[in-house]
């Protein structure tokens, strides 16, 4: 059985890298690549630890995400429950074209809050 090209890349890709930076309180998740089947985990992960930290505000800047699956849009809704739940805003900002194509045929940018960068995430 051979592999097609677009099973190698997927299998060639890295774990998903997550930076994780505070701004007085504020905590912004950045992560890098694609959110596939394979690395939705590493950003639920990565979630569950900021929360966990208690933060005044959760960002998740997704500038240096690529491509979005449905599980990584599916631990994204699971991070605006925890964020109903605990009180602790969520807001995503920088999505990619891309990205915000996905978000915008599943109608979540009525669902979430987005802003255009960084700055406005945390600031707003």
């Amino acid at each position: 059985m051979s592999l097609n090209n677009e099973e190698m890349a997927l299998a060639d890709r890295g774990p998903l890298q997550v930076g994780v930076d505070e701004y007085e309180g504020v905590v912004a998740l950045s992560p890098i690549g694609e959110v596939g089947y394979h690395e939705a985990p590493a950003l639920r992960t990565a979630i569950k630890e900021a929360f966990e930290r208690k933060p005044s505000k959760l960002v998740v800047n997704l500038s240096g995400v690529s491509y979005m699956a449905t599980p990584g849009v599916a631990t994204l809704v699971e991070a605006l429950q925890i964020s109903k739940r605990t009180g602790v805003p969520l807001v995503l900002c920088n999505l990619t074209d891309r990205v915000r194509a996905i978000f915008e045929i599943a109608r979540l940018q009525t669902v979430f809050k987005i802003v255009p960068d960084l700055h406005t995430a945390i600031k707003g």
